[in-house]
C-alpha cells in the first residue's frame, strides 16, 4: 500500500510564497503521476497542478498557472508545490495525489495524502 505524506502548511500572507511537500513510499514511482489537489471549506476537492515523474508534462488549474510550481525530486520519492503571490482565495487544505494514468480528473487519483492546511490572512 503506497502512502503519501504531505507536509509544508501553514499560515501565510497574501501575497507570501509557501512550498508543500509529499514523499512517496512506492518502491517504483516512475510508473504514478503525481497530482495535488486542494478543498476550501463547503467546496469540492478542486484539481491544482501534476506532472510526472520524470518532471515533464505538467499541467496546472488557470487559477493558479503563473503562481504555482510543481517539481520532482526523483531521488527523495518527493514531488513539491510552490506557491508564490498567494491570495486568500487559496486558503485550502492541500492535498497530494497519485495516479497510473496523466489525468487532471480527482477520480483517476487513488491514493491520497492526509492533507495540509494552508491558511492565507488579508
Amino acid at each position: 500500500q503506497v502512502q503519501l505524506v504531505e507536509s509544508g502548511g501553514g499560515l501565510v500572507q497574501a501575497g507570501g510564497s509557501l512550498s508543500l511537500s509529499c514523499v512517496s513510499s512506492a518502491r517504483s514511482v516512475s510508473k504514478y503521476v503525481m497530482g495535488w489537489f486542494r478543498q476550501a471549506p463547503g467546496k469540492e476537492r478542486e484539481f491544482v497542478a501534476r506532472t510526472t515523474w520524470s518532471g515533464v508534462l505538467t499541467y496546472y488549474a488557470d487559477s493558479v498557472k503563473g503562481r504555482f510550481t510543481i517539481s520532482i525530486d526523483s531521488a527523495k520519492n518527493t514531488v513539491y508545490l510552490q506557491m508564490n503571490n498567494v491570495t486568500p482565495e487559496d486558503t485550502a487544505v492541500y492535498f497530494c495525489a497519485s495516479s497510473p494514468r496523466l489525468s487532471a480528473t480527482r477520480s483517476e487519483y487513488n491514493t491520497w495524502g492526509q492533507g495540509t492546511q494552508v491558511t492565507v490572512s488579508s
